[in-house]
C-alpha cells in the first residue's frame, strides 16, 4: 500500500521559512524508511499592486514573530524589496516547473527561493531572479524556462492551489501523511521538531507495519 508525506507550502510564506529546518528533518525521518515525500504549492497571496508602507510594516511584524518563534534568519533591513507585488504564483509555479523536470530539485529550489527572499532581500516574484535560483539548484536554464512559461505548468500550479483549497487548507505550512488513500494531518501551522518527530514516528510505525 502506498504511503507518503505531502508538504503543502508556499515559498513566500514566512511561517514556511520558519518551518524549513523542521520539515527537512521530518522528510529525512520518513525517507530513511523509504517513504515518498511530495511537495504541493498552496498559493498564499495574489496581490496586483506594489505593497504600500502599511503593508510592508504589517508583513515585517509577521517576520519578527516567525524569527522569535523559530530562530530562522530574516533580513529586516533589506527585506520586502521596493516595488514588490506580493504575488506568490510565480515562485509557486517555479517549484511546479522544477517538479515536472526532476522532483527532488523542487525541494532544493524551494530552499533557495526562501533564502533569497527572506535573507538576501531579492524579489523572487521576478522570472530572472527565479531563473538564477534555478541554475543554483542544478536545473538546466533552458528546460526550466520552457516549463515555467508553459500552459501545463500554469495549469498544474492552479491544480495544486485548488487541491489544497478543496481539503480546507487555509494556512501554511501544512504537513499531511497518506496511507492507502487516507489522509492524516501531521500539522497545520508551525510546530517544533521535538513535538512532531515522535508523532510522525508513531504514525509511520503503525502504517508501515499495517
Amino acid at each position: 500500500m502506498s504511503t507518503r508525506l505531502i508538504y503543502v507550502m508556499d515559498p513566500m510564506c514566512s511561517w514556511c521559512w520558519g518551518f524549513a529546518p523542521v520539515v527537512e528533518a521530518l522528510m529525512a525521518q520518513a525517507g530513511s524508511l523509504g517513504v515518498r515525500t511530495d511537495l504541493v504549492v498552496g498559493g498564499l497571496r495574489h496581490e496586483l499592486t506594489a505593497m504600500d508602507q502599511a503593508g510592508r510594516d504589517r508583513t515585517a511584524s509577521y517576520w519578527h514573530a516567525v524569527h522569535e518563534a523559530t530562530g530562522q534568519p530574516f533580513n529586516f533591513a533589506a527585506g520586502l524589496p521596493e516595488g514588490l507585488v506580493y504575488d506568490t504564483e510565480p515562485a509557486c509555479r517555479a517549484l511546479v516547473a522544477a517538479r515536472r523536470l526532476d522532483p527532488p530539485s523542487a525541494w532544493r529550489l524551494a530552499g533557495l527561493i526562501q533564502r533569497a527572499f527572506y535573507v538576501e532581500g531579492r524579489n523572487v516574484t521576478l522570472p530572472p531572479e527565479l531563473l538564477e535560483l534555478t541554475e543554483a539548484a542544478g536545473i538546466p536554464r533552458i528546460e526550466f524556462s520552457e516549463q515555467f512559461s508553459s500552459q501545463p505548468a500554469r495549469d498544474e500550479t492552479a491544480a495544486d492551489f485548488e487541491w489544497a483549497r478543496n481539503l480546507g487548507i487555509a494556512g501554511f505550512p501544512t504537513l499531511l501523511a497518506e496511507h492507502a488513500g487516507q489522509l492524516a494531518l501531521v500539522t497545520n501551522g508551525y510546530q517544533p521538531l521535538d513535538a512532531l518527530a515522535p508523532l510522525l514516528a508513531r504514525w509511520l510505525e503503525h502504517n508501515l507495519d499495517a
